[in-house]
């Protein structure tokens, strides 16, 4: 007897929506069809669509800014998280020079996670190499990481890494076959002047001085063969380009985040009385950035968030660029937003695309055998709120949305359910090993 039957909904499999009956037997999908087999427990979905759980692969929870730390913890962030239907979170440890630090690292950061109600994973994150990459490589897959995040800027903090070593990473992963994310701004290009505020990021961090650096790695890439993941694309621009020259080794060798921000705001924001609210890093750009973000939309390879919240005050009580928190929340309301612009192509963008770089096994979409990670979504219109975390705004409140997420189950479990939440306990995900 299955554990749980969901009846009447219209399931998101193999690239389109089917009528179909989905049972749950534990932890995973053990029923697809039209049969109503005998359940503990039946769940009429009244018609509604059912979607594979998303997979968020950029987020930071609790994470110390040099001012403060941002609001939403694991337990708060994993919260809202349900709510915006994202069974799995990628979170970042803090950078490490060297194998042992690493190892620290890892440790430090699975006991900040032992809260969260979805599945979790961490990027390794390296800074300033000090010792054997080899080394370094090998430990993060042997703790179950497939993912190594570095900086080419932010040197004056010491956590950017060189191009020297980052052709070295580059061979590594086509050896190794894990992949290289990399925040790409050209650090010689960053301006850091102590009197600009924070209307002055469009400048500050432009996007000459992204497209230049993903132009540069990209390259790199492709003479290493090497896999290169590049998180939160923020200029239609810099996309442009890579398409233009790199077309042929996206989803080969170059793999190209983006977030919903880049796609639904423009920089003219950060000129409104509440400007600072929009404030994070690569920021908002032009409108004719924005609209090529989205006319190659199809290039994008992944969504991630970058969800990292904190409250309006922290944001008004400091005016100046300097020692400003960048960052906003927007994990609740990813997928929705989204899915308002895009439909159904940002689906395989939020699922099974990120598990296939990631390595989930199991996690691939709405398949027998694989875990019962999943989203009930309406057709109920709704105007965003305030989100379910710690934080206490959102830049999408007030967007009017044409869906609502009814519920989100994980692992078998409802974690939400006609807007209740159930704490729950997630897991941590290690990687396959095996070749992309």
């Amino acid at each position: 007897m299955l554990d749980l039957l969901l009846v009447n909904g219209f399931a998101y499999i193999n690239g389109r929506f089917q009528k179909v009956n989905i049972g749950i037997s534990g932890e995973r999908i053990s029923y697809i069809g039209v049969d109503t087999p005998s359940a503990s427990r039946v769940v009429d979905v009244h018609h509604n669509r059912i979607l594979p759980g998303f997979i968020d692969p950029h987020v930071h929870f609790a994470l110390y800014c040099g001012t403060i730390t941002s609001r939403d913890d694991f337990i708060a962030g994993s919260k809202t998280a349900a709510y915006g239907g994202v069974t799995t979170i990628v979170d970042f440890l803090d950078p490490s020079r060297n194998a042992k630090e690493l190892v620290e690292t890892y440790n430090r950061r699975l006991k900040e996670a032992k809260g969260c109600n979805v599945d979790y994973h961490f990027h390794a994150c390296i800074k300033e190499p000090s010792g054997d990459l080899k080394e370094y490589v090998l430990k993060m897959k042997e703790l179950g990481m497939n993912t190594v995040k570095l900086f080419t800027t932010y040197s004056e903090t010491h956590r950017r890494t060189y191009d020297e070593d980052i052709k070295k990473l580059l061979k590594l992963s086509r050896k190794y076959k894990f992949v290289v994310c990399a925040h790409i701004e050209n650090d010689e290009m960053i301006k850091h002047d102590k009197k600009l505020t924070y209307k002055d990021l469009p400048n500050a961090r432009s996007s000459e001085a992204e497209t230049s650096e993903a132009l540069k790695l990209c390259e790199m890439a492709v003479k290493t063969k090497g896999h290169l993941y590049m998180v939160h694309c923020s200029s239609g621009f810099t996309l442009e380009k890579i398409v233009n020259k790199y077309k042929q080794y996206i989803g080969k060798y170059i793999f190209i985040e983006s977030c919903p921000q880049y796609f639904a705001f423009n920089n003219e924001v950060l000129k409104k009385d509440n400007g600072y609210l929009y404030t994070f890093a690569p920021p908002l750009r032009s409108e004719v950035e924005r609209r090529k973000m989205c006319k190659y939309f199809d290039y994008i390879c992944s969504i991630g968030t970058d969800h990292c919240s904190f409250n309006k005050s922290d944001k008004e009580s400091h005016p100046l660029l300097e020692g400003h928190p960048l960052g906003v929340g927007g994990i609740e309301t990813s997928f929705l937003v989204m899915y308002e612009m895009f439909g159904e192509k940002v689906i395989e963008k939020m699922c099974q695309n990120t598990a296939k770089i990631q390595r989930f096994k199991y996690k691939n979409g709405i398949k027998v055998k694989n875990y019962a990670d999943l989203v009930i979504m309406s057709s109920d219109p709704q105007v965003v709120g305030k989100p379910h975390g710690v934080a206490d705004y959102s830049i999408y409140e007030g967007m009017h949305l044409s869906n609502k997420i009814v519920g989100t189950i994980a692992r078998g479990k409802f974690i939400l359910k006609d807007d209740k939440f159930y704490p729950h306990k997630g897991r941590l995900v290690k990687c396959e090993m095996k070749r992309l």
